[in-house]
């Protein structure tokens, strides 16, 4: 696999087989549901909380058939916070990735269930992963409740509405999105290395480290991208975060220092990777895309 668009669709397809057998068919009497939750996680999503729990886990062993269980758990809590983030009482936005937004697709009382049900089967997936000591799957769940909730993303999204309308200094905003973005990023490579049974507490560490660096990258790069995106079609309808007031890396630093912080927090991210040696190249590739991307 030589390009990062053949190290992602080699994951991707991977976690999407998973994800198709473990949705429930849009039939019976709940159908309604089970199509906005298959809508959700169909729509075309980069799948790059999944590809970095396998690449993660080739980096300690191999990847196998628990690294796709748990990629498509990693997946299904992005989506159900998609959905919930895009409600009315949230962000309010009518599309994602160029589509309806779940709530616009179907409506909210659907839309609320559909994540509320993703996030249950996440868990149940995790309860059943093969041949795996019951202390890490303990470890698993452990791992996506916290950095998936109230130490993790559900805190981050409560400190992102409440600083709504407010300018925020620049610590404070990455203490927010460590949570809000950071932590599921985080999560889904401790989990994809966890899952290999094999990890050892200092590639744990080592790991956790270029998540964190890596995660905050990622943001930055999206406020970067929001800001040439408005540059290149002025007079259009800006961004959710530019219309609710929220403060960004490139409304705080300005957009060349924001730049400099990506890329940064990127070459922090490659030095806790040298340990493992050619085994983290997918890793490698994948924070490069992250920092790199232009869309």
């Amino acid at each position: 696999m030589s390009s990062i668009k053949d190290i992602i669709s080699h994951y991707s397809a991977q976690v999407d087989a998973q994800l198709e057998a473990m949705l429930p068919a849009a039939t019976g009497p709940a159908e309604p549901l089970f199509a906005a939750m298959r809508y959700s996680v169909f729509n075309g999503g980069k799948r790059l909380r999944p590809a970095l729990c396998f690449a993660a886990a080739d980096a300690v062993a191999d990847s196998d058939v628990n690294t796709a269980k748990v990629a498509a758990a990693l997946e299904m809590i992005h989506a159900y916070s998609l959905i919930h983030d895009d409600l009315p009482a949230m962000d309010d936005d009518d599309l994602r990735r160029g589509k309806p937004t779940c709530h616009i697709q179907f409506d909210q009382a659907t839309a609320i269930l559909a994540g509320d049900g993703l996030q249950s089967l996440a868990f149940q997936q995790l309860c059943e992963l093969s041949e795996l000591d019951p202390t890490i799957v303990v470890e698993l769940v452990s791992t996506l409740s916290r950095l998936g909730g109230c130490s993790g993303m559900v805190a981050g999204q409560a400190i992102d509405l409440a600083a709504t309308g407010s300018v925020l200094e620049l610590d404070a905003l990455k203490v927010m999105h460590a949570h809000k973005t950071g932590a599921l990023i985080e999560a889904s490579v401790l989990m994809g290395a966890l899952a290999t049974g094999q990890a050892s507490r200092e590639q744990l560490g080592a790991l956790k480290d270029f998540a964190q660096a890596i995660g905050l990258a990622f943001q930055i790069q999206d406020d970067i991208l929001d800001v040439e995106s408005s540059t290149e079609q002025l007079g259009k309808q800006q961004g959710s975060d530019a219309t609710n007031l929220k403060s960004t890396y490139t409304s705080i630093l300005g957009l060349e220092l924001a730049r400099s912080e990506a890329a940064a927090l990127y070459n922090q991210s490659m030095q806790r990777l040298e340990s493992f040696g050619e085994k983290a190249d997918s890793l490698r590739a994948i924070a490069g895309f992250i920092v790199k991307r232009n869309h």
